[in-house]
């Protein structure tokens, strides 16, 4: 069983950047394909960001594209999304999600572990 912890969610004002970090309990970090998702108010869970396994190809939603970037640190455990330039509409719950040899998919059925997820709130 992976356990997943975000942190680094918080109110910004647009313009403004947050760094999301999400911790994995697992001894073979490395192996997973880890991503972001995220859901604001109403709407559906939407893909984010990913990052594959092995060759760690990155991969972005186009609202985003140029603004976040995904990265990991097999030594921590850790995966990051440093977002950039935040819009009000990029306000939502992210989550972390994680897949054993994963490809980095932008579908929420291609993962199998979740966490709770990290509030972001852009105020305009």
């Amino acid at each position: 069983q992976v356990q997943l912890v975000e942190s680094g969610g918080g109110l910004v004002q647009a313009g403004g950047s947050l760094r999301l970090s999400c911790t994995a309990s697992v001894r073979t970090f490395s192996i997973y394909a880890m991503a972001w998702f995220r859901q604001a108010p109403g709407k559906e869970r939407e893909f984010v960001a990913a990052i594959s396994w092995p060759a760690g190809s990155t991969y972005y939603t186009d609202s985003v594209k140029g603004r976040f970037t995904i990265s990991r640190d097999n030594a921590k455990n850790t995966v990051y999304l440093q977002m950039n330039s935040l819009k009000p509409e990029d306000t939502a719950v992210y989550y972390c999600a994680a897949d054993r040899f994963g490809v980095g998919s932008s579908s929420k059925s291609g993962y199998e572990y979740w966490g709770l997820g990290t509030q972001v709130t852009v105020s305009s």
